[in-house]
């Protein structure tokens, strides 16, 4: 594990102390990491955590892939939460994924 990886993990841990965070964890896309945040179904994202997680280079995926809503981080409902998704961009493109045929 990177020093980059322990620190992202160790925020995730941290940002479940937060109201009304009921979940953060670290995930990989094709590319890239991700920090993905459930949110409390209801509930908004407090913007000192959005602001902390931009602190650390971690920013809003809509923003970073070039979607219409250049702020929007969630990309749906799971369970009883609201999903956010905030790419790691001082990393970004460094990830590989291999499908095997």
């Amino acid at each position: 594990m990177t020093d980059r990886q322990a620190a992202l993990r160790a925020l995730a841990g941290e940002l479940t102390d937060s109201e009304p965070i009921t979940d953060a964890f670290l995930a990989k896309s094709f590319t890239d990491q991700l920090l993905v945040v459930d949110v409390r179904a209801g509930a908004e994202l407090p913007a000192a955590v959005r602001d902390r997680l931009a602190d650390r280079d971690l920013l809003p995926a809509d923003s970073v892939y070039g979607a219409d809503d250049a702020r929007q981080s969630a990309v749906g409902d799971v369970g009883d939460a609201t999903r956010h998704h905030f790419v790691d961009v001082r990393t970004r493109g460094s990830h590989r994924s291999y499908v095997v045929e």
